[in-house]
């Protein structure tokens, strides 16, 4: 599976796994089967409905029912943030290519351009530009410049890095306030992302660029290192 790097705010260079063709069609056909229980329902609820009351408006009201079916893709990436029910299920997602997230114009362009990714060609022409894109992207994701990622998650609730601590807990870098929690929330994302991949020369930078910030010289691992940072700020901020 290919990867992209992307720098983030904290200046750390991190992996993103893009998402296989497979994932994708997956969660497109999964995408179509809600659609398809959205129109059988209408069909045997709406439409009966309306043929029995009032046949003057049939095309109208069925042209409007239909509405959702055409923009799904549209308003679930805008909703969601760059997911549909499928992607959901698949673990997948929208975003940039510089890994900041997807804006309403990025994918207004992805829902036109399906029209020849997806359905004036069966999916054959969107298929053929991931196959030949290094990034996988199809038409609408080149030229919105996007791509979709994995976000799949590995780990345990027990094993995320922001953890209770008790009353009498005694912090060991004191400054830790000084972090915005901005600067907590993206350690979090690259320390989990790097655990996960097991990508240790991110941590390694991670570590260091935290204690410059905090002015901080200690002697534990990087991993434990930025859990009590994590630990001590969360205790330190308590009651703000």
């Amino acid at each position: 599976m290919s990867n992209t790097a992307i720098n983030t705010a904290q200046n750390v260079t991190i992996e993103y796994e893009f998402a296989g063709i497979g994932k994708r069609i997956i969660a497109f056909l999964l995408d179509a089967v809600v659609l398809i229980i959205y129109i059988s329902t209408v069909s045997l609820t709406v439409y009966k409905a309306v043929d029995l009351f009032d046949q003057n408006n049939v095309l109208g009201i069925r042209e409007l029912t239909l509405l959702p079916v055409f923009c799904y893709s549209l308003f679930m990436h805008l909703l969601f943030n760059g997911r549909t029910l499928g992607k959901f299920v698949m673990r997948i997602k929208v975003v940039k290519e510089d890994g900041s997230p997807a804006r309403l114009s990025d994918f207004l362009i992805r829902w036109i351009l399906r029209l020849i990714d997806i359905v004036l060609f069966f999916g054959t022409v969107g298929v053929v530009a991931m196959l030949l894109s290094e990034r996988k992207q199809r038409l609408g994701d080149i030229a919105a410049k996007t791509i979709v990622i994995n976000t799949r998650k590995r780990t345990k609730i027990s094993h995320t890095i922001l953890e209770d601590v008790d009353p009498d807990y005694q912090p060991q870098f004191q400054n830790a306030d000084i972090l915005t929690d901005a600067d907590v929330n993206e350690i979090k994302d690259i320390c989990r992302l790097a655990i996960e991949s097991r990508d240790y020369m991110t941590l390694q930078e991670l570590r260091l660029k935290v204690a410059s910030l905090l002015k901080a010289e200690s002697a534990l691992k990087d991993e434990t290192f930025i859990r009590t940072v994590l630990k001590d700020y969360t205790f330190l901020t308590q009651g703000r």
